[in-house]
């Protein structure tokens, strides 16, 4: 018995001693390729087989010898793994090869098989229509030239033949680089302040100057500044700059020199000053956008000027400016639930209850609000029916996510992210689901939500809101008399629940802690025998975020929206961003000045009103969950020494 036990596990080995040692081959072949060692990757080529990443091996051989410029074996691969991720991206990079090189021809035939090409690699087969005499290219191109305001450098190419086709005005030029300082790339603007005719050219040296000491220039102007465009246009640009440090210091500038602008030069640095002023809670931001007049706003100059009206609570400013906004960014979820709430702020019901209902029933933060603001609760969707043993099998053989599977065995997570992201195209809702399922059962925690989050009718919101780890994360919540759901809300933003999770700024863990900041929560609470390298145990890691949630409570008012925005950027911002009288929560979250955290805001009290139903069994309130900031207070904090 004992011989036969012996002889089944080694027949049971096998096949994973086989694997192992064919994922050793493709690794070998990888680091061959890295290191531009053709014999070696073709050796590991011959001994790979049927592995699943052949195909990447195959991709290495041919851009190793890329420069050879074999069209032919290039195209036979193409053609045999067509639709595939590695073929998507040879095929861009091939592109970008014969772009460099000028071959027009081979571009026209490659670029439209590709799937979701870059925009360096459309504006490289732009530049092969040019080539062709294809003028229609530069409509195309117009449409960007006040919104790809860092182009990559195929994209210039194409710019410049806007110029040389004699499509732009001076307007044009001074209204791209405007941009362009707007969104602090003032290199990129010297290059377009370069296609400004020579009898309007701007000074270098004090262009120079406005850039890298704007203040100085603005102190030193030349006597006859005014009498160009190029000097009234430089002292705008001027003000910009000192305004993106000091608002204050520009509209101190500004209020000496208007007189000697033009309107438009003067109604675009207000409108620049009311921008600066809105990021940073100004109280002038409101009025210094009014003196902008009707000047046009870039999409961030519109969107700060609602945040800025609607700390103010001035709501006919909130209605004004959303609707002067381009259709598509007035779509967006957060403008919808504000253009109802100025309608229904005014007493226009009608109006504000047909907005909501644009987005009510959406699984979000502003369709939560909006779901509330019609007076119904906030609920999952039915559950999608079971899958079948069918759909799992087609899930476990689809051979892009084989390769995904195959990458997240060798821990090679970034090149299994975006093969799995890429299996996903095309998918319907029950294939989805199907994989989403297998991520589960493989504890690829992250991918399963993330897939199960892409369903249109069908869904299984037990995937989108998993809650793994329920042994170390429930108690420890407990323990810091936190709700477990907004902890899990929080956690699910993180990381996703990977435990290994590492940010680029060094955040560790599920619950991405700092390495100074875990030094200092495990100092607090007396955590003996502490190093960092304990920091993505599971347990070490649930017990150091959650006393941190609850010490951050403790000096942020007990409130989950302080506290979730402090999480993410720090209690001095959080405690910093409130306003002087008690401000909604709704618009403390709107209106905090980082992209990242108020998008994580948002995202983790909408996450804490799901898990709080899959908790409980009972519908929860996001409203409830946010409700009133307090105003800001001079009070010291408890922890002085809180990071």
């Amino acid at each position: 018995m004992k011989f036969q036990a012996l002889l089944l596990g080694i027949i049971v080995s096998l096949p994973l001693f086989a694997q192992e040692s064919r994922d050793s081959t493709y690794l070998a072949a990888r680091d061959a390729f890295r290191a531009g060692d053709r014999a070696k990757l073709g050796r590991a080529a011959e001994q790979l087989g049927n592995h699943e990443l052949a195909s990447y091996v195959e991709n290495y051989q041919l851009r190793i010898n890329i420069d050879q410029g074999d069209s032919a074996a290039m195209r036979a691969f193409l053609d045999r793994h067509e639709r595939t991720y590695v073929a998507e991206k040879l095929r861009a990079d091939w592109i970008r090869w014969l772009g460099k090189r000028g071959n027009w021809s081979e571009i026209v035939v490659e670029y439209p098989k590709l799937i979701a090409p870059e925009p360096d690699v459309t504006c490289y087969y732009q530049q092969a229509r040019l080539a062709d005499g294809d003028k229609t290219v530069l409509d195309d191109a117009q449409k960007l030239w006040l919104t790809m305001l860092e182009p990559p450098e195929a994209c210039r190419a194409v710019l410049d033949a806007l110029v040389r086709d004699n499509r732009l005005v001076a307007d044009d030029i001074w209204a791209r680089a405007r941009r362009q300082f707007e969104a602090n790339r003032p290199g990129s603007a010297r290059l377009t302040l370069a296609a400004l005719p020579a009898s309007q050219a701007v000074d270098a040296k004090a262009l120079d100057k406005v850039i890298d000491s704007s203040m100085a220039y603005l102190a030193k102007q030349a006597a006859g500044w005014s009498s160009s465009r190029s000097g009234r246009e430089l002292t705008a640009l001027a003000i910009q700059r000192v305004a993106a440090n000091d608002p204050r210091a520009a509209a101190t500038e500004l209020e000496k020199l208007q007189g000697r602008m033009q309107d438009s030069e003067r109604q675009w640095t207000w409108s620049q000053l009311g921008l600066q002023a809105a990021k940073r809670h100004y109280s002038e931001a409101l009025g210094w956008y009014a003196l902008g007049g009707e000047t046009p706003l870039s999409d961030e100059g519109a969107q700060w000027k609602v945040r800025a009206a609607l700390r103010a609570h001035d709501w006919s400013v909130v209605l004004a400016t959303i609707g002067a906004m381009p259709p598509a960014l007035a779509a967006q979820p957060e403008w919808v639930y504000w253009l109802g709430r100025a309608y229904k702020a005014g007493g226009l019901t009608t109006q504000a209850e047909a907005q909501f209902e644009k987005i009510a029933g959406q699984a979000n933060f502003y369709g939560n609000l909006a779901d509330e603001e019609l007076g119904r609760k906030i609920l999952t969707p039915p559950k999608a029916t079971a899958l079948t043993a069918e759909e799992q099998k087609a899930a476990r053989d689809n051979p892009a996510i084989r390769r995904a599977m195959a990458f997240f065995r060798l821990n090679m997570r970034t090149e299994a992210v975006r093969e799995w992201n890429w299996s996903l195209r095309g998918m319907d809702d029950r294939e989805l689901l199907a994989a989403a399922d297998l991520a589960k059962r493989n504890q690829i925690w992250d991918r399963a939500i993330n897939t199960a989050d892409r369903t249109k009718s069908e869904h299984d919101f037990t995937l989108r809101f998993l809650a793994p780890y329920g042994e170390q994360v429930r108690p420890a919540a407990q323990n810091q008399a936190l709700d477990d759901a907004w902890v899990y809300g929080l956690m699910r933003q993180e990381s996703r629940f990977i435990t290994g999770a590492k940010s680029n700024v060094g955040a560790s863990g599920l619950m991405q802690l700092m390495p100074a900041t875990a030094k200092w929560v495990a100092k607090k609470i007396g955590l003996k025998d502490y190093n960092h390298g304990r920091v993505n145990d599971t347990e070490i890691n649930v017990l150091l975020g959650t006393s941190y949630m609850r010490l951050v409570m403790e000096n942020l008012d007990n409130h989950p929206v302080l506290t979730s925005a402090a999480y993410n950027a720090g209690p001095g911002r959080a405690k910093k961003w409130r306003a002087d009288q008690p401000l909604e929560g709704a618009i403390y979250a709107e209106t905090i000045p980082f992209n990242e955290t108020r998008d994580y805001v948002k995202k983790v009290m909408s996450n804490s009103v799901y898990y709080s139903m899959q908790f409980t069994g009972r519908p929860d309130s996001l409203k409830t969950r946010l409700g009133v900031v307090g105003g800001r207070t001079e009070d010291a904090p408890k922890d002085a020494d809180l990071p």
